[in-house]
C-alpha cells in the first residue's frame, strides 16, 4: 500500500474499487485528480481487487496523490471494506470505477449536507450516464425531482455516509460480494435512526462499463443475495411471497442468459446459508414497501402493462 495523505486529517474520503477496467480507471482517475489534486481536506483511496490488464501497476503510478491499496486477488465488495478501514475522513464518498462526480460543487454540497444535518447519515446522489441521461431506479426519488428529499435508499456507485456510522454497522456486508450490498447498508441507516437524504444537485456520472459484467453474475449473485435479504429483512408471512418470487426472477433471468448451473447454486447458498432475522418497525416495515414491491411478481406485472400501454 502507498500512502500520500499522511500528514492532514481529511474531511471527507473518496474510496472507489477497481477490477480489470484499466480504461475506466484512468478516466475515474484523471477526473478525481482534476477536481480534488490540491484539496487537503480530501483524500482519495483506491483499492485494486487483484486486476490483471494493467490497472494495479497504473494506481501504483499515481502514488504521489492517491493512496493504493493492491490486493492479490479479487475479494468483492470487501476490498472496499480495506479501503474505508485505512480512510481517516469524517465522511466518505463512495464510488465505482466506472463513475466520478459532475463537479467540485458535488463534493462540496455532500459535505456541507453532512455538515449540517447531524440526522443525515448517507447522501444518495443524482446518477447519470455520460449522455446525461438520469439513472432509473427504485433506489432513489423520481426523476423529476429538483428538490432534496428524504430516500429509501441510494445507488451504490455514487453516495456519501457517516465514516463513524458506516464503521459502526460493520461497513458492507462482505458476504454479498458484489449486488444488493447498498440496500443492506440503507436498512441499517434507518434501523439506527438516521436519515438518507437524495439531492439532485450532487451528481454522479456513471459510465456503466459492460467490462467485466458477464452473465452469471447478473444471475447468482442478485439472486442469492436477494434471498438472504429478503430473508432477514421481509415480514413474514409476506417474505415466503417476496422469495418465490425472487426465484421466478433469477429463473427468467437463468433462461435468458442460459446459465442454469449459476442459477441453482445461487438458490442453494440462499437457503443454505444461515441468516439472523432482523425485525422492522411498523413506519420501516411502511417505508420500505419500494423494496418489496420490487420483489412482486404482482406489481412487476403492473408495472409491464404500464409501460407497455405508454
Amino acid at each position: 500500500m502507498t500512502n500520500f495523505n499522511t500528514n492532514n486529517t481529511p474531511k471527507l474520503s473518496i474510496v472507489f474499487l477497481n477490477f480489470n477496467r484499466l480504461l475506466d480507471t484512468r478516466k475515474t482517475s484523471n477526473h478525481l485528480k482534476t477536481l480534488c489534486h490540491c484539496r487537503k481536506d480530501i483524500e482519495i483511496i483506491a483499492v485494486d481487487n487483484g486486476s490483471k490488464d494493467g490497472t494495479s501497476q497504473f494506481l501504483e503510478s499515481q502514488s504521489d496523490w492517491l493512496t493504493c491499496l493492491l490486493l492479490k486477488k479479487n475479494i468483492g465488495i470487501e476490498g472496499l471494506n480495506l479501503g474505508f478501514e485505512i480512510a481517516n475522513g469524517e465522511y466518505i464518498l463512495v464510488l465505482d470505477d466506472d463513475s466520478h462526480p459532475l463537479n467540485i460543487d458535488t463534493i462540496e454540497r455532500l459535505i456541507e449536507l453532512l455538515d449540517r444535518f447531524e440526522d443525515i447519515g448517507a447522501v444518495a446522489c443524482k446518477i447519470v450516464s455520460e449522455d446525461f441521461t438520469q439513472f432509473k431506479t427504485w433506489h432513489i426519488p423520481d426523476v423529476n425531482i429538483s428538490e432534496p428529499c428524504q430516500s429509501i435508499a441510494f445507488v451504490g456507485c455514487g453516495f456519501a455516509i457517516r465514516r463513524e456510522l458506516f464503521r459502526k454497522m460493520g461497513w458492507f456486508p462482505a458476504k454479498y460480494f458484489l449486488y444488493q450490498n447498498e440496500i443492506d447498508v440503507a436498512i441499517k441507516i434507518r434501523q439506527l435512526g438516521y436519515k438518507i437524504y437524495y439531492e439532485p444537485k450532487c451528481t454522479i456520472i456513471h459510465r456503466n462499463s459492460p467490462t467485466g459484467r458477464a452473465g452469471w453474475r447478473q444471475v447468482f449473485y442478485p439472486t442469492r443475495n436477494t434471498i438472504w435479504l429478503l430473508r432477514e429483512y421481509a415480514p413474514f408471512p409476506s417474505s415466503i411471497y417476496y422469495i418465490f418470487s425472487r426465484l421466478c426472477f433469477g429463473f427468467i433471468r437463468a433462461v435468458e442468459s442460459k446459465e442454469y448451473r449459476w442459477y441453482f447454486k445461487a438458490v442453494k447458498e440462499g437457503f443454505n446459508c444461515k441468516v439472523k432475522k432482523s425485525y422492522l418497525s411498523r413506519t420501516l416495515k411502511q417505508e420500505l414497501l419500494v423494496l418489496w414491491n420490487q420483489n412482486s411478481i404482482f406489481h412487476q406485472i403492473i408495472w409491464a402493462l404500464r409501460r407497455s400501454a405508454d
